[in-house]
């Protein structure tokens, strides 16, 4: 969380989208990122659903049928439990010099190119993400290209550059990835002005697998996928009306702000946790732990350790924070057999389908402190775990913006919580209209789903 309703990268992405940003194409994969646009994605330029039931479309590929759907160069399709993609035989070899320490190395590559998606309903916005193992000496990068609907492509965009560690490479996002049409922010394709008409009709994902020369070293992709929005602009959304209620999920609870002022190189400390932190108490609910090992870097005066650590996992060196959302989905996929998406839903009707089948979320908002009963603050961007709802269908959620983990659990009002989850358009403390995150949801759950998860999963678009 920033501090009390201050601006950040994500919640200037909607005055840049009205100044229809313009600037150079992707660079190519393995360039150094380049530019200093200011990345963004608390995003909301304005669209139409246009008709659609669902608020987004998420598609990904998981399965061995998919991963030999798309087009191999170096690349092969492993069947078993838990189907993914490896390097077979190098393509060839690159050199990448890595933005953030400035180190030139050479890489072995091999890259894998998905089917060509559309839409069911053309986009104003897209995120991809992904869920991998990058052993020591390997890492990937994730691109997008997609189709407007007057027919005519996107240049590549890389979505991010992604390790699970930070020896081999920096994890980033790339800055200045744009044709004037649309723009990459941070982690969010963005169409410029959507008052256009344009739209994005179709896309396909690239995966660019890399290793160091002559090892038989090799990430493996089990999941990429991207969903794509138009949400329309409002304030408001209208009220639901309490459904699948009085269920509560027992998930460990983590406050950041008991980590201020701890390795401020991570997004100046644990006061701008909120992400990593609801990634790591929902990753503990599932079972994932961190071992000695694992945290052997972290001072031993320090409480919860492993938030110190997701926060170090999920740190996007170029976006300067933890709250790159792809780069959370993915650090919780680095658990065993536990996946990661981002998706946006459209209800807290969404959101019981999947408590009531013991799915937490972690929901992304927005709001002052006069919004949201029983917070204590404003917040121009923050991340919160939804564990749960009371008999009357408020809103049981882990917040991690809390003075203690005692502290964390908070039931705040159901029709305050919808609004600012739900809206893209909100007025902030000076009165200036600025964006909201339209529904966007981190849902972290089993590479195995029991028939019940799976069918909530499918409920709310996610498969």
């Amino acid at each position: 969380m920033s501090g009390p309703d201050q601006p950040t990268r994500r919640s200037v992405l909607a005055a840049a989208v009205v100044a229809a940003v313009a600037g150079g194409a992707a660079p190519a994969a393995a360039q150094a990122a380049g530019g200093t646009t200011a990345p963004a994605a608390g995003r909301r330029p304005p669209g139409a659903v246009g008709g659609s039931a669902r608020p987004a479309d998420y598609r990904a590929w998981t399965t061995y049928t998919d991963w030999r759907a798309g087009a191999r160069d170096g690349t092969r399709a492993v069947a078993g439990a838990r189907p993914g993609l490896e390097i077979a035989a190098p393509r060839g070899t690159t050199d990448y010099t890595d933005p953030h320490t400035g180190t030139t190395a050479t890489w072995e590559y091999a890259t894998w190119t998905g089917p060509l998606h559309r839409l069911p309903v053309p986009a104003t916005e897209a995120v991809a993400s992904w869920n991998a193992h990058t052993p020591a000496g390997t890492w990937l990068q994730v691109e997008l290209r997609g189709t407007y609907s007057d027919g005519t492509d996107t240049p590549w965009y890389v979505m991010g550059r992604w390790a699970a560690g930070d020896q081999d490479i920096r994890r980033t996002s790339v800055d200045g990835q744009s044709d004037g049409r649309s723009t990459v922010w941070t982690d969010t394709f963005s169409v410029d002005d959507p008052s256009s008409g344009l739209r994005l009709a179709a896309y396909r994902l690239r995966l660019t697998l890399y290793r160091r020369p002559g090892t038989q070293l090799t990430p493996t992709v089990w999941r990429v996928g991207a969903m794509g929005s138009d949400i329309p602009d409002r304030f408001t959304v209208p009220a639901s009306a309490p459904g699948r209620v009085g269920a509560e999920l027992t998930v460990p609870r983590y406050s950041q702000e008991i980590h201020a002022g701890q390795y401020p190189q991570y997004d100046n400390g644990g006061e701008a946790w909120c992400s990593p932190t609801s990634s790591q108490m929902i990753v503990e609910y599932w079972g994932g732990r961190l071992t000695p090992a694992q945290l052997s870097w972290v001072d031993p005066s320090y409480a919860d350790p492993q938030v110190c650590h997701a926060a170090r996992s999920t740190y996007d060196y170029q976006y300067a924070g933890c709250g790159n959302w792809p780069f959370n989905a993915a650090y919780a996929a680095t658990f065993k057999d536990l996946q990661g998406v981002v998706t946006r839903l459209g209800s807290l009707t969404d959101l019981e389908t999947l408590i009531a089948a013991g799915v937490p979320a972690i929901t992304s908002q927005s709001f002052l402190k006069s919004e949201l009963t029983g917070a204590g603050y404003g917040t121009s961007g923050h991340l919160m775990t939804v564990i749960g709802f009371t008999a009357d269908g408020d809103v049981i959620a882990n917040d991690p913006a809390s003075p203690s983990d005692e502290a964390v659990r908070r039931v705040y009002r159901r029709r305050e919580f919808e609004n600012i989850w739900l809206r893209t358009k909100r007025y902030n403390a000076s009165g200036k209209v600025v964006s909201g995150s339209g529904g966007v949801c981190y849902l972290y759950f089993p590479a195995h789903p029991t028939p019940r998860q799976r069918a909530a999963l499918e409920a709310v678009g996610v498969r």
